[in-house]
Formats: C-alpha cells, structure tokens, sequence
C-alpha cells in the first residue's frame, strides 16, 4: 500500500505557486468572496454559528466597501494559487496589518503564511522596526506561531473581540 502511495505521489502534479500582487479594483469581488467565506467558515470560535454576528462583522466587507478601501489610503494584496484567490492582506496608513483573511479551500497550504510573511516585508520596507495587529482568537495561534506576541487584553475593533499583538520586524 505505501508503495502505491509513493507512485502516486511521485507522478502527482505539484502544488501551484502563491502569487501575491497588490490588489485591484477589478479584484473586488473575489477579495469580498475571501473575506466573506473565511469569516463564516473559519472563525467559529470568535462568532460561535452566531448569523447576528457573521452579519455584523462581513457588512463591511462588500464588493463596494473594499473598492473603496482600495481607492483610500491603506494598501491591499491579493494571493492567488492556481488562478484563484487563496488570501488577502492590508495593510493600514499607520503601517499596522490591517487584514489577513485566507479563502476556506486555501487552509493548510501556505496562503496565510505567505501573506503575513509579504505584510512583514512591506512593513519593512516602509521603514517600520515593529510590527502590530489585532487578532481574532481563531488567528492567534497562527500569528503566535509566526513570532508575533500578545501585548494586551482583548479589545473590540475587527469584528470580534481582538487581541493587540506586535512583532519586532528587525
């Protein structure tokens, strides 16, 4: 059996690369799909199935809503794999990580990763020594894990009840 495992591993085509690219407005829709489904389907332990809260935290997350976030002064990736949208990332005027949302059939592959790790190097760029976020508690493991530290209690501001976070960027 592990044989046959290991041929059809060896003959099985490769994962498609992450492409990250700053977003435009004709990736609004798909942004607003990432955004949408990944709240819904992932972040369970920050609205518990709760549909009043899905509601009030995507309100905001329409095709014309993040047209105008494009338009305005934060700056937004889109990551695709495969030719569909596998992440989205922002980053706010203040040069904190505004957003980092993956698309449910993207979970497990690198998406996220690859997209916090480009808001970094964006940051970095930018002239920031330090990093800083708001985590939902689904994201918190996940920033963890990626170096960032918690810096204080739980607050409102990202839909949910965030947890202030930062990261050295030296």
């Amino acid at each position: 059996m592990q044989n046959k495992r290991g041929i059809s591993q060896a003959f099985a085509r490769p994962a498609a690369e992450l492409v990250i690219r700053p977003a435009t407005v004709f990736d609004v829709f798909a942004m607003s799909q990432v955004l949408i489904a990944s709240i819904r389907d992932l972040c369970q332990a920050d609205h518990g199935g709760d549909a009043g809260k899905i509601a009030d935290w995507t309100a905001n997350k329409s095709p014309a809503q993040i047209r105008n976030w494009i338009d305005g002064p934060g700056r937004y990736w889109l990551a695709e794999r495969g030719g569909g949208a596998a992440a989205v990332g922002g980053l706010g005027p203040d040069g904190t990580v505004s957003l980092l949302y993956v698309s449910p059939d993207a979970v497990g592959q690198g998406s996220g990763s690859g997209m916090l790790r480009h808001l970094e190097t964006e940051l970095r760029r930018a002239g920031h020594s330090e990093g800083r976020l708001n985590a939902t508690r689904t994201a918190l493991g996940f920033y963890s894990s990626n170096g960032w530290q918690r810096i204080d209690a739980a607050q409102g501001g990202c839909g949910t009840a965030c947890i202030p976070m930062r990261k050295s960027l030296l």
